[in-house]
C-alpha cells in the first residue's frame, strides 16, 4: 500500500489532469502469501491497490472533466463462495490451489462492487466508473503454476486467449462515444453487451458497506 501511494501522489503531482485510469493489476496465487504490510497478497493487489489508487486520483480525475475509470473484473466473480465483511478483507488464512480460485472470485467480486459504488458517488461529477469482464486472456495470471510457461505457449501457439480480445472492451469503453455518459455498469468481452453481476455484486447496502469498511482499513494510508 505505501508504493501504491507513492506511484499515486507521483502521477499527481505531475499529471494534475488524468483521463483515463485503468486499473488491471491482477494476481491469482495458489497459495496464501502475506505482504510486508500484513495484507493477504490477493486481497491487496486485485483489491485494495485499485480503490485505493483510484482514491488517490479522484481529484485529477474530476479535474479532467469526463474522466473515466475502469477496473477489469472478471466472470470468476460468480464463483466467489460467501462473500463475509469486513472478514475477507482481512483474512490471511491458508488455502489451496483448488481453494484460491474462490479466493479470486471474491477479488473480483469486489471490484465490481466497488465500482458500482465509486459511480454512485461521482453521479453529479463528469466522472463515470465502470468495470468489465475481459474474458480468457493468455497474460501469464497463473504464472505460479509450474506447467504455466509450458501452457501458455501452447495456448499462444493454438491463438487462445489472445489478450487483445481482452483490452479491446477496454480501449471501446474508455474511446468510444457511447460510452461516454454511462456509469456504474459492468460489461462483457465481445459483444460489450451489460451483465448483471452475481449476488450480492448487485446490492447497494452491501456497496456501501464494502466501501467504508475498505475506507477504515486504508485510512492510514489515505492521510499520506
Amino acid at each position: 500500500m505505501k508504493d501504491t501511494c507513492r506511484i499515486g501522489l507521483e502521477i499527481k503531482e505531475n499529471y494534475p489532469k488524468v483521463d483515463v485510469l485503468f486499473n488491471n493489476a491482477g494476481i491469482h496465487g495458489f497459495k496464501q502469501r502475506i505482504t510486508s504490510e500484513g495484507f493477504a497478497e490477493m486481497i491487496a493487489v486485485n483489491y485494495l491497490t485499485p480503490w485505493l489508487l483510484t482514491d488517490l486520483l479522484k481529484e485529477s480525475l474530476i479535474k479532467a472533466e469526463n474522466g473515466k475509470i475502469i477496473t477489469v473484473a472478471s466472470e470468476s466473480s460468480r464463483n466467489h463462495g460467501k462473500l463475509k465483511l469486513p472478514d475477507d478483507l482481512i483474512d490471511t488464512s491458508p488455502f489451496t490451489a483448488k481453494g484460491s480460485s474462490e479466493v479470486y472470485g471474491k477479488t473480483k467480486l469486489l471490484n465490481i462492487m466497488f465500482t458500482y459504488e465509486l459511480a454512485r458517488q461521482l453521479s453529479n461529477i463528469k466522472v463515470t466508473a465502470n468495470t468489465l469482464n475481459p474474458g480468457f486472456n493468455n497474460t501469464g495470471l497463473g504464472r505460479d503454476l509450474w506447467f504455466s510457461t509450458i501452457l501458455g505457449g501452447i495456448l499462444k501457439l493454438l491463438n487462445i486467449g489472445n489478450p487483445k480480445r481482452g483490452a479491446d472492451l477496454i480501449v471501446r469503453l474508455a474511446t468510444e462515444p457511447k460510452f461516454k455518459n454511462i456509469t456504474g455498469r459492468y460489461f462483457t468481452v465481445g459483444t460489450g453487451a451489460e451483465i448483471e453481476p452475481v449476488f450480492p455484486g448487485n446490492e447497494k447496502l452491501m456497496q456501501q458497506s464494502l466501501w467504508k469498511l475498505t475506507e477504515e482499513l486504508l485510512l492510514d494510508y489515505k492521510k499520506k
